[in-house]
């Protein structure tokens, strides 16, 4: 009796320490379920088969349970809440290409940061004052556990992640989505997303198919060497370089997502690659944070220019924004120094959420806009302004350029900020940050209550939405649910859809008569040289 006992404690402190250093190297490995793989990697094949099997059976319960009449609320709540399209805006892209430039862990604070005097990002500052661009300074990231994924969800979903885990790996797979890339597609648009890493992380390869993207050019379309990769794929700049040749090759009109991975954490780079010093607040994890936005910076220049050559840069919507925080609000101190405050309060680290969010358009009039919104609000912002009617498509979000919008911006864990009160945890701030939990007047004390139960409600809609799969209850108009068996992302298939659609003459490579505009691309990646 005694040996199966000693058997079974060893096992279990084996599973534990397993646990331990899986969760040193991917941290929140089972809670935030980015990658599988890892999951058989770290804790092995049997463990992930219970896990697994745990899981499925959680969610399906769930999807069992829910109906039809589930979307009344729902639909309810989009009645009155949708706010109208701003004619001003509306339709200003249409039949535009769009760019969605995902900045990694990019945040608002790094917009016009210097370090010790040198501008640590340039070319965005740059980009994020042109005339021509429409830039947010008052948008905030809205992710939980999620991050990346939850971001993703957000902007082409317009549907909030998880309180824990990821709408991606969890849902990716086997539920219904009405996503952005899918309406474009069905209205003529190719649909492509660009990543320079596995194309299992966050379940990419499954949940693009349920999005509705074409192609999603991962690792396997790239070639990679032993110094081409940092961390969490390949260097921005390698990456950028060689996504062209599929980039000069997607018919027009095109939705193209690129997704950068070099300012992650924990924001390491090779000495050849830092182009700025490090910041001095003595935290380890932050202090590098700099060094690869300025690497980032650097690559988005690279980029933009290609785009002025090619003239893509004169035929897109280009949209840039920042995912998630960079800097977690564990690192107080750190954060305190670098925005040159004594002590940082709960209303100041809620600020400290704001990311950049960027459209920019020739012949957008441009500046700098106040309005309060998130990532949620992406969606239909982006479709208004390509001039897609979409009033009766499941969007949890509002035009960011909508003037009946409503500007409570809802947090994942029920917090919420705006421009008249924020609630951060149980205390209440006004706009200038001063804690007025208990000065409120009757009135004020009504409006907070408002954005609060506004707050949880939207929240809740989101999960029963994606926990039910709701959606397959409900397809709106001129829309058609997606096929994913019409979507193959293996190097062979990925190819062959490519080439076979040069016929269409509408790419950028036949536009220029069928050269190639690779060279158009120049970037100082000392790899490449």
């Amino acid at each position: 009796m005694r040996y199966p006992i000693a058997i079974t404690i060893i096992s279990a402190l084996l599973f534990v320490g397993n646990l331990g250093l899986a969760d040193k190297d991917r941290p929140q490995l089972l809670t935030r379920t980015f990658d599988n793989n890892y999951i058989v990697k770290y804790l092995g094949m049997n463990f992930y088969a219970g896990y697994n099997a745990y899981q499925t059976h959680k969610e399906s319960a769930t999807r069992a349970s829910a109906s039809s009449s589930d979307m009344d609320g729902v639909l309810k709540f989009l009645k009155n809440n949708r706010s109208v399209a701003n004619p001003e805006y509306f339709g200003k892209a249409a039949g535009k290409n769009v760019f969605i430039f995902h900045l990694e862990s990019f945040q608002q604070f790094l917009i016009n940061y210097k370090v010790n005097g040198k501008e640590v990002t340039p070319n965005i500052n740059k980009f994020y004052a042109d005339q021509n661009t429409l830039s947010f300074d008052n948008f905030y990231n809205q992710v939980g556990q999620g991050k990346t994924s939850d971001a993703e969800t957000m902007l082409e979903n317009s549907l909030f992640g998880l309180p824990s885990g990821s709408v991606m790996t969890s849902y990716g797979t086997s539920n219904t989505f009405q996503a952005m890339p899918a309406i474009l597609n069905q209205l003529g648009y190719s649909t492509a997303a660009f990543h320079g890493d596995v194309g299992s992380f966050w379940n990419r390869d499954n949940t693009y198919k349920s999005w509705g993207y074409n192609y999603f050019f991962s690792e396997d379309y790239y070639k990679n060497k032993t110094n081409y990769s940092v961390g969490y794929g390949l260097k921005d700049k390698i990456f950028l370089k060689q996504s062209i040749k599929y980039i000069e090759k997607l018919p027009q009109p095109f939705y193209a997502k690129v997704i950068t991975v070099t300012n992650h954490y924990p924001y390491e780079l090779d000495k050849q690659n830092q182009h700025i010093e490090k910041t001095k607040t003595g935290d380890n994890t932050v202090d590098g944070y700099v060094q690869t936005a300025k690497y980032l910076d650097e690559t988005f220049g690279q980029f933009v220019d290609y785009l002025k050559k090619s003239g893509l840069y004169d035929n897109s919507m280009i949209v840039v924004y920042g995912d998630h925080y960079g800097i977690s609000n564990n690192h107080k101190k750190a954060i305190s120094q670098l925005l040159n405050l004594d002590t940082v309060t709960s209303y100041d680290l809620a600020q400290f959420q704001k990311v950049p969010f960027m459209i920019h358009l020739n012949g957008l009039k441009g500046g700098i806009n106040h309005t309060y919104g998130g990532e949620i609000d992406v969606m239909p912002t982006l479709l208004d302004l390509l001039g897609i009617e979409n009033k009766d498509t499941i969007q949890l979000g509002n035009d960011l350029l909508s003037p009946s919008r409503n500007q409570t911006v809802a947090f994942r864990n029920g917090d919420f900020v705006s421009p008249g009160f924020s609630k951060i945890g149980s205390k209440v701030y006004n706009n200038k940050g001063e804690d007025v939990t208990e000065d409120l007047t009757k009135t004020q004390k009504e409006e907070v209550k408002k954005q609060t139960e506004r707050t949880d409600e939207v929240l809740s809609l989101s999960d029963k939405i994606v926990t039910g799969d709701l959606l397959r209850f409900y397809t709106p108009e001129n829309f058609k649910k997606v096929n994913r068996s019409y979507f193959s992302y293996k190097y062979r298939d990925g190819m062959k859809l490519l080439n076979d659609s040069q016929s269409k003459k509408t790419s950028v490579l036949q536009k220029n008569g069928g050269k190639s505009t690779q060279s158009m691309f120049v970037t100082d990646a000392p790899e490449l040289k």
